[in-house]
């Protein structure tokens, strides 16, 4: 055989392994999921974490004819969970459902088990989840310039009550605290649900917290809302004004919840994922049941999600950095 025909050969045989891989990526994509997918959730069952997650396993189950099931590994700020899944086969049958603490806590520790960006494929947001600033209504204080201004008169007289260091609801009103010069203590509680009891007795009059309850302790008088995260309202809160809305410059976003696979997963499968994570959260249902929860159904591609996950972690490295929080 001459040199001539040997690369010809093998040219043809490169040609034929590459023909053939297409072929089989696309019948993989094609027969996904031919058994279980397991979707790994970084925090007890229970919070608005777990119960989006368990709502879009249960929409995908019906729609892929395969269980989605939950399992839950919790503990390190959510760091337990996402090593889990970054440790997992990459062939689209383990998922990880993570929150904004996936991109935030490498700005929040000092080391992290994980890369987000080299571990992790995004696949899709699918929600999102305001923070509120709420008062106890015997604070004089009926808008967020008033409360702003008797912050201001009263240095070190008020606390504020949060779920936790570094989260994106603790950043909300220390970063407020850095925009109009306040002086106000923190008290961290060991979740949300503690940190809006104390406010509604009177203990810490101010709290920073995810908007999921909130809506109904509003309405019932239990509470004064002041002011939202995110780019625009919050549709079960309309008249509560955004931060944006009010001047604060570069402010907290929303709280997101999305489906990341591990690194090497098949794009043909994460596209599948995608697709059909779209479908079913344009669902009518699936937007009432979020809205339930607190939270706004998204829809959002691969390309769009790793934006926002670039986009966010230069912000909670220069926010962690500006409110001088210490690195865990």
């Amino acid at each position: 055989m001459t040199s001539t025909l040997r690369v010809w050969a093998f040219v043809s045989c490169i040609a034929i392994l590459l023909v053939a891989q297409a072929r089989a990526q696309t019948e993989t994509a094609a027969n996904y999921p031919n058994r279980p997918v397991k979707v790994i959730v970084p925090f007890s069952p229970g919070g608005v974490t777990d119960s989006v997650a368990r709502l879009w396993a249960q929409r995908m189950s019906a729609e892929l004819g395969q269980q989605f099931y939950v399992e839950n590994h919790a503990g390190g700020g959510s760091n337990v969970g996402i090593a889990v899944a970054a440790r997992q086969t990459p062939d689209g049958y383990a998922l990880l459902l993570g929150a904004s603490s996936f991109i935030s806590n490498p700005a929040l520790y000092k080391k992290v088990p994980y890369d987000p960006f080299k571990d992790f494929m995004p696949v899709s947001v699918i929600a999102s989840t305001a923070g509120v600033l709420v008062v106890h209504p015997s604070l004089p204080a009926n808008t967020f310039q008033e409360f702003v201004a008797l912050v201001r008169a009263n240095p070190g007289k008020y606390s504020y009550g949060m779920a936790a260091i570094g989260t994106p609801n603790h950043l909300m009103v220390e970063l407020l605290k850095i925009a109009f010069g306040l002086d106000i203590i923190v008290v961290p509680f060991p979740g949300g649900g503690p940190a809006v009891q104390s406010t509604i007795a009177g203990h810490t009059p101010i709290a920073s917290v995810a908007l999921t309850s909130i809506p109904a302790l509003v309405e019932a008088g239990q509470l004064r809302a002041l002011a939202v995260t995110g780019t625009k309202r919050a549709a079960v809160l309309p008249q509560v004004p955004t931060l944006k809305e009010l001047g604060v410059p570069d402010p907290v976003p929303d709280t997101f919840t999305g489906v990341l696979a591990p690194a090497g997963t098949p794009k043909e499968i994460v596209d599948k994922l995608s697709s059909t994570t779209a479908k079913v959260m344009a669902a009518p249902d699936v937007k009432q049941q979020l809205a339930n929860f607190g939270s706004e159904a998204v829809v959002s591609s691969p390309a769009d999600f790793e934006a926002l996950l670039k986009a966010e972690a230069v912000f909670y490295r220069k926010a962690m950095d500006a409110a001088k929080i210490e690195r865990q």
